[in-house]
């Protein structure tokens, strides 16, 4: 067990290694919300999928039919990880439990749960762990542990149960401790566990992530298990949802991201951002310092929609070619440029151009190093590039057109 007060620099950096390669990462939300599809009685709920039940305020025993509906036939957990693998990602973090208290395990502490409450009666989390462990995909969870609209102790709920006679403390030490313990006891190594919302005290916050560290030490903890976000008890910042800092953020950090609007799926959300946006957006969070954790919706069938896995497919094409550019790469010392970003391994800059010049000449100002030589990071025989520097400039003689239309990779080569 870590104890995470005196866990040395070096007991963390080891434990956050992987996590600081991989860059790229699945986020599935999937349950019961995947069946009214941000529909509700007809009329269509505003809001993000899987917040329906509180933005229509369903009671709860409306909410809970759904289960006897949910069958997901056309789940194929081989399916979705290869799905995650050709993509390029490194990691899968699915909901457990999100918001709506529905359960997405096979657990002992209520029988709501897709195991025992549905006509599917498996247990989609043990077969998605088989598939990331024969595929070498990371697999964690998400758990909501300080909003549950089920649980008559869980924070959110206000149209079924009386917030004054809410006893969280029961709540947490009764239900979710045990079930986060059944979590990391039943389905082999989880590489992160992913809370939501915050904590509603440090001292909950730091007791959820001892519990966590008694059972798997090696898990790394995300942001939001902190209260209102403070940074200091997770492993790492998290950004709000779809955001990317303006600049270059220092130490460990994710940013969270939908491919269209929604988490959860929505049947009449199409505003699907294409492939290229979505390497934009890569490129910019690694360039300046952060992971893209990147959210899948599937329907209440067990399917992954077409749209996302189209896209997902585009993404890892340009990875097969890029991706030295971005695994275990850090953020650019230089900030953005007019044609532009950056990253970096020792020794190497990778300049990615998404706007290509129009003279065929690159420049790339305030770098302070001699440099040695610069190619295409797409050229297998990696023919150099005439390369002139002047005072703190550098320019870069290229072709007349952009071999990626998307984002085209420079690799400069430097003195260290």
């Amino acid at each position: 067990m870590i104890n995470w007060i005196t866990e040395t620099k070096g007991q963390f950096n080891r434990r956050m290694a992987w996590w600081r390669e991989a860059k790229f990462g699945m986020f599935i939300h999937w349950g019961l919300y995947a069946i009214p599809a941000g529909m509700w009685k007809g009329k269509k709920v505003p809001g993000i999928g899987e917040w329906i039940m509180y933005r229509a305020r369903i009671p709860v025993r409306e909410y809970e039919l759904l289960a006897k509906e949910f069958n997901p036939v056309k789940f194929n957990a081989k399916e979705w990880v290869k799905v995650a693998k050709n993509a390029g990602m490194k990691w899968i973090v699915i909901t457990a439990k999100h918001h709506d208290g529905f359960c997405m395990f096979n657990t002992k502490l209520t029988d709501y749960n897709i195991v025992k409450a549905t006509p599917f009666k498996r247990d989609p989390l043990k077969e998605l762990a088989q598939a990331c462990k024969e595929e070498d995909i990371k697999l964690g969870f998400y758990y909501s542990q300080t909003l549950d609209w089920h649980h008559p102790d869980g924070m959110g709920n206000d149209w079924d149960y009386n917030p004054n006679e809410k006893n969280f403390s029961k709540y947490l030490e009764e239900y979710v401790k045990p079930q986060l313990q059944e979590l990391l006891t039943n389905y082999g190594p989880v590489a992160v566990l992913w809370f939501d919302i915050g904590t509603p005290t440090p001292e909950q916050a730091r007791s959820l992530r001892e519990w966590v560290h008694k059972f798997q030490p090696a898990t790394i903890i995300n942001g939001r298990i902190n209260p209102g976000r403070e940074i200091g008890i997770g492993d790492y910042k998290e950004r709000g949802d779809n955001e990317i800092p303006p600049e270059k953020v220092e130490g460990d950090w994710e940013t969270p991201a939908t491919i269209n609007d929604t988490w959860g799926f929505k049947s009449y959300d199409h505003n699907w951002k294409s492939a290229g946006i979505l390497i934009h957006k890569l490129v910019e969070i690694v360039s300046k310092g952060g992971n893209y954790l990147l959210n899948v919706g599937p329907t209440a069938e067990g399917i992954i929609p077409e749209p996302s896995v189209d896209r997902l497919k585009e993404v890892g094409k340009w990875l097969k070619v890029n991706g030295e550019s971005i695994y275990g790469a850090t953020a650019s010392p230089f900030g953005e440029f007019e044609w532009g970003y950056c990253t970096t391994k020792p020794g190497k800059i990778y300049l990615h151009v998404l706007a290509w010049p129009y003279n065929g000449k690159l420049e790339v100002s305030s770098l302070k190093t001699k440099v040695n030589r610069a190619y295409l990071l797409a050229d297998e025989k990696r023919r150099n590039l005439e390369v002139k520097e002047r005072e703190d400039k550098v320019l870069i003689k290229l072709p007349a057109n952009a071999p990626d239309p998307i984002d085209t990779v420079i690799v400069v080569e430097i003195e260290e």
